[in-house]
Parts: structure tokens; C-alpha cells; sequence
């Protein structure tokens, strides 16, 4: 039996989105994202940004994260990664 694959959306470098994102799966940023974000599974890349309020079930920064995080999960910190504002997960892992 196949098994389902996990829902994958990437925001290109060069890419601002600006507003309120919501969905199911992982999310992988090279470009900007501000406003609100939701999502299962969140990776910044090194050349990312997000400047947002977000919600997560998994997130790993290697990027530059501003703003309110809340993971239920999960948070990896790579050592490229550069984090302002309020943090809170269950548990966080720097790498």
C-alpha cells in the first residue's frame, strides 16, 4: 500500500508574501513571508526571512525569524539562524 505523501510548498528566493498563509504540510522559505503563518512543518533557509506572527507543529530556522513563534513540536536553531521576539515550544534543539 502506497503511503501518502507529505504536502511540500516552497517560497522561492526573490518571493515576498505579504499577509495571512494557512495550509497543511511543510513549508520550505527561501524568499520573505510577514504577516501570519500556520502550518505543520516550517523550514527557513538560510537566505529566508519571515517576519510574522506563526504557528507551527515543527519549525527549523537557518534563517532570520522575527516576530511571535509558537511550536507545539519541535524548534531546530542552525547556527545561521538569527531570532528576535517571542519564542515558545515544547522543546528546541540547537544545532
Amino acid at each position: 500500500m502506497k503511503q501518502p505523501q507529505e504536502e511540500l510548498s516552497i517560497v522561492e528566493k526573490g518571493l515576498t508574501l505579504d499577509g495571512s498563509i494557512s495550509f497543511k504540510g511543510r513549508l520550505t522559505i527561501n524568499g520573505t513571508v510577514k504577516g501570519s503563518l500556520v502550518s505543520d512543518h516550517i523550514v527557513i533557509s538560510e537566505e529566508g526571512a519571515v517576519m510574522a506572527d506563526t504557528r507551527a507543529s515543527d519549525m527549523t530556522i537557518a534563517g532570520i525569524f522575527k516576530g511571535r513563534l509558537t511550536v507545539s513540536g519541535k524548534l531546530v536553531l542552525l547556527s545561521t539562524a538569527t531570532c528576535s521576539g517571542n519564542i515558545k515550544c515544547r522543546e528546541m534543539e540547537l544545532v
